[in-house]
């Protein structure tokens, strides 16, 4: 029998920590540490692929962008379809363009029999009729010798007294709106335009766009390289967001049209001789050209196609 007054027996306390736990710890860090590298890792994986998925849909983007800039600029496009005015149509809109020069006085009522001296000038029309001076003086200057070297969209080719005196017509009597006999080919017709182009120019700045309506991709091939070679222009001054643009379809033209004066600008539209009519919502706008062709000029046009 034990003896009730005996001390109970203490035990020594264990080591804190056995060389065995200290190996857990170490491995248990580890393993964290591993799992947060291989946490880290796939995080930069995934960064890496979104970052060459979005260099892709750029790519992808800006080469979408430029073939669409590339197919309005060559003009494949599809054929012109739809809006044309009837003929019957068209004979109204040209008594309409012609109607200014009819119910223009004459210089001649205007100046006392006993006056002396030569007549003077036919009246301007329009928002023109306070730079005639200026108009006249470009247009008595591109009729001297040509200018190969000069700035682009400065005129750099000799401007023929016929179309001096269609220009001088169409600025000053018709205000810049209405129809004008063709020189009797694209390349000459161009030219003429180019001329325009070189006065608005000056008059407007570049806070103008030039729209030329023309049926069929070949046509509008013609028209650029006669603007680029009497301009001094690149392919780059062709395009939606440049000075000149070419339509194949009068709507696409209209609606361009409505853009740019949404934005305060001015389009200064250019209708080719071969369309058989001019779209009625054309009329509305303030600067448009319209080249009327001859018999020979439309069959010789169309033998073409």
């Amino acid at each position: 029998m034990s003896d009730p007054t005996a001390l109970p027996t203490v035990e020594p306390p264990a080591a804190a920590t056995s060389p065995t736990s200290q190996e857990e710890l170490l491995a248990l860090a580890l393993q964290e540490l591993q799992q947060r590298r291989q946490d880290l890792t796939a995080d930069i994986a995934a960064l890496e692929q979104r970052r060459e998925q979005i260099l892709k849909e750029i790519n992808t983007s800006f080469s979408g962008q430029s073939d669409a800039i590339a197919r309005r600029v060559k003009g494949f496009q599809e054929y012109l379809v739809g809006a044309l005015q009837e003929l019957a149509v068209a004979a109204d809109q040209i008594e309409l363009v012609v109607q200014p020069m009819v119910v223009q006085p004459s210089p001649l009522d205007q100046v006392p029999p006993e006056a002396p001296g030569p007549a003077p000038a036919p009246a301007t029309a329009g928002q023109f009729s306070q730079d005639d001076a200026l108009i006249r003086s470009l247009l008595e200057g591109f009729q001297g010798q040509p200018d190969f070297h000069a700035d682009p969209w400065k005129l750099r080719r000799t401007l023929e007294p016929a179309g001096a005196v269609l220009l001088e017509d169409w600025f000053l009597l018709q205000g810049g709106r209405g129809a004008q006999p063709s020189r009797g080919s694209r390349h000459r017709n161009a030219l003429v335009t180019a001329a325009a182009v070189a006065i608005l120019g000056d008059l407007y700045g570049d806070r103008f766009q030039t729209l030329v309506l023309a049926g069929q991709p070949e046509r509008l091939g013609e028209w650029r390289r006669g603007l680029q070679d009497c301009l001094g222009l690149s392919r780059e001054d062709f395009g939606p967001h440049s000075g000149i643009v070419l339509f194949e379809r009068a709507e696409a033209l209209i609606e361009r049209a409505d853009r740019l004066e949404e934005r305060g600008e001015l389009p200064f539209i250019v209708v080719d001789a071969a369309e058989p009519a001019i779209a009625t919502p054309i009329l509305q706008f303030p600067l448009w050209l319209a080249y009327a062709a001859g018999p020979g000029e439309v069959v010789s046009d169309d033998d073409l196609t």
